[in-house]
C-alpha cells in the first residue's frame, strides 16, 4: 500500500485528535494566545491601516455571520476574518515560533474564530481547530527551514512564510469546524495551498502592506473550507506534488520528516514565543540588552558610541540600509530597526519594560532618540549567529564620555520556554493593549471567558464582548 501523502496524513491528524486527546499545555496554550490575539486586536485600532480595513470589509455588505473585533455588528465570515487577521499582525507583538520565524497564531486565530462562531462551535472545538491549525501552520513552516544554512528558505525567496503557512494552518482549523470529513480537510488544505502569498520587501524598504499578510491567510482560509463545503476540491498531492506547494515555494527542497515525525504527540503550541515587546522579534533581545545597560547605570546622555551585535541574518531586517534604520519616520519602521530598540530600551519604559507607547510617529522622530540611533553600528556578533534562530541574541556595547566600557548581552528571548511570561504578565500585556479602548468591565468580562473558553458553548458569547468598541475612561490614547 502506498504511502499516504503529506497533505492526507495531516488532515487524519486533524480529524483523528479532538479536544479530549488534547494535552494539558496544549490547552492551556491555545487558551493564552486566544488572549493575545484579542488584545492585539483592540490595541491596532489605534492604527489608520486599522480603520482602513474595517472600512473596507463593512463596506463589501453580505450576511452577518462573524464579528469584527471593535468593528460593530457581524460580517461575512471570510471578511471577518481577514480584518481580525490584519489587526493581529499590524502592531508586530503577535507571537512567534522559532526556529521556523512564523507568527503562527495571528493567522490560524482569526481564521478559526470567524469560522467557529459562523458554525455556532463551543469552545472545546474553537480550542482543537485552534491548536491542530498552528500545528499544520508549523509543520508546514519547519519543512521549509533549512538546517544547514539556518534559515527559512522561504525567507532567502523573498516569501513572508507567517502568510502563507498561515493560510494552510487555517484552512485546516475552519474545516475542522465546519465539520468536514477527512477528505474535505485535505481538500481544503489543497484550496488553500493555491490561496497562499505574501513577500517580505516591506520588512527592509517599507510599506504597510506587511500588515496585510495575516488577514489576507486568515480570509483564504475561511474561504477555502467554504468553498470545499460548496463542492471545491484540492490536489491531494498539494504539499509534495511535481508542481505543489513544496516545488512552488522551495524550489522543491523541503524536509517531509518535520511534516510527520511525532504527528499528533508533540505539539508546537506550547513552545512558540510570546512578544514581550511590539515589535520585530529581531530587535526583543537589543531592547532588553539596552535596559540591562540602563539598569547597570548607564546614562544615556553620557553615550559616545554604540555597538550592537546581532546574528548575521537578521541585520538585513534591523540594520539595513543603516541610514535608514537610524531615521525612521514612523513608529511602524521603529518597529524594525535595531539602533531604534537600542534607544527604546536606554530611554524607555512601560508594560513589559518597553510597551506600545514607546513605538509611536513622534518618537521615531525624537531628537533624542535620533542622537541615540546615529551612535548604534549594528554587527554580525559570530556567537548570536550561531545560536540563531533558535534564540534571536543580542550583544550590546557601549563607550561613555570617560572612555568606559559598559556590555549586557542578551542570549535567549523573554517569552519563549526559556524564559516564559508569567499568566500575571500576559494578562498585564492585554490589559495594556484593552486599556483606553475597553471598560475594566470589559477586560475583565474577556479575560474570565478566555480562561473558561472550554466551558463556553458558543464562541459567539465572546466574540460579541469585543465588536462595540468601548472607550473607557483613561489616557484615551490613539
Amino acid at each position: 500500500m502506498a504511502e499516504p501523502t503529506l497533505g492526507r496524513q495531516l488532515a487524519d491528524f486533524a480529524v483523528d485528535t479532538s479536544y479530549s486527546t488534547l494535552p494539558a499545555d496544549v490547552v492551556d496554550s491555545v487558551r493564552k494566545r486566544v488572549l493575545d490575539v484579542i488584545g492585539l486586536c483592540v490595541a491596532a485600532h489605534r492604527l489608520p491601516t486599522s480603520t482602513a480595513i474595517v472600512e473596507y470589509v463593512r463596506d463589501q455588505g453580505g450576511r452577518p455571520q462573524a464579528h469584527v473585533v471593535g468593528g460593530g455588528s457581524a460580517v461575512p465570515a471570510p471578511l471577518a476574518a481577514l480584518a481580525n487577521g490584519v489587526l493581529a499582525h499590524s502592531l508586530d507583538y503577535d507571537d512567534t515560533h522559532l526556529p521556523s520565524v512564523l507568527h503562527p497564531s495571528a493567522s490560524v486565530v482569526p481564521a478559526a474564530l470567524a469560522a467557529a462562531e459562523l458554525a455556532g462551535a463551543s469552545g472545546r472545538e474553537t480550542i482543537h481547530a485552534i491548536a491542530v491549525g498552528l500545528e499544520v501552520c508549523v509543520r508546514v513552516g519547519m519543512a521549509g527551514y533549512d538546517r544547514e544554512a539556518g534559515n527559512s528558505t522561504f525567507f532567502e525567496h523573498g516569501q513572508h512564510a507567517t502568510s502563507i503557512c498561515g493560510a494552510l494552518g487555517g484552512a485546516v482549523a475552519a474545516a475542522v469546524l465546519f465539520g468536514l470529513p477527512r477528505e474535505g480537510v485535505l481538500d481544503a488544505l489543497g484550496v488553500a495551498a493555491s490561496t497562499a502569498s505574501g513577500i517580505i520587501e516591506a520588512n527592509r524598504t517599507g510599506g504597510t502592506v506587511k500588515r496585510l499578510h495575516c488577514g489576507w491567510a486568515a480570509q483564504s482560509a475561511v474561504t477555502s473550507a467554504e468553498l470545499v463545503r460548496r463542492g471545491f476540491t484540492g490536489p491531494p498531492t498539494v504539499l509534495e506534488g511535481r508542481f505543489g506547494f513544496f516545488q512552488a515555494f522551495l524550489h522543491g527542497r523541503y524536509e517531509a520528516s518535520e511534516i510527520t515525525s511525532g504527528l499528533g504527540t508533540d505539539w508546537a503550541a506550547p513552545g512558540i514565543f510570546f512578544k514581550p515587546y511590539p515589535a520585530n522579534h529581531f530587535v526583543h533581545t537589543a531592547v532588553d540588552a539596552a535596559i540591562g545597560l540602563r539598569e547597570q547605570g548607564l546614562d544615556p546622555s553620557r553615550v559616545e558610541s554604540l555597538t550592537l551585535g546581532v546574528p548575521a541574518p537578521v541585520i538585513r531586517t534591523i540594520g539595513e540600509p543603516i541610514d535608514g534604520k537610524r531615521t525612521p519616520e514612523t513608529g511602524y519602521q521603529a518597529q524594525f530597526s535595531g539602533p531604534y530598540a537600542v534607544a527604546a530600551g536606554l530611554l524607555g519604559g512601560g508594560g513589559l519594560g518597553v510597551g506600545l507607547a514607546d513605538f509611536t510617529d513622534e518618537l521615531a522622530r525624537d531628537p533624542l532618540r535620533r542622537d541615540l540611533m546615529a551612535k548604534v553600528e549594528v554587527v554580525a556578533d559570530e556567537r548570536a549567529t550561531e545560536i540563531f534562530p533558535h534564540q534571536f541574541p543580542a550583544v550590546l556595547r557601549a563607550r561613555d564620555a570617560d572612555g568606559r566600557e559598559w556590555s549586557q548581552e542578551v542570549l535567549t528571548n523573554r517569552g519563549g520556554p526559556q524564559r516564559p511570561l508569567s499568566a500575571g504578565e500576559l494578562a498585564a500585556k492585554f490589559r495594556d493593549n484593552a486599556e483606553g479602548r475597553l471598560s475594566a468591565a470589559a477586560m475583565d468580562a474577556v479575560t474570565d471567558r478566555v480562561a473558561r473558553l472550554d466551558e463556553l458553548d458558543d464562541i459567539g458569547d465572546l466574540l460579541r464582548l469585543v465588536a462595540e468598541p468601548q472607550h473607557a475612561t483613561g489616557d484615551g490614547r490613539d
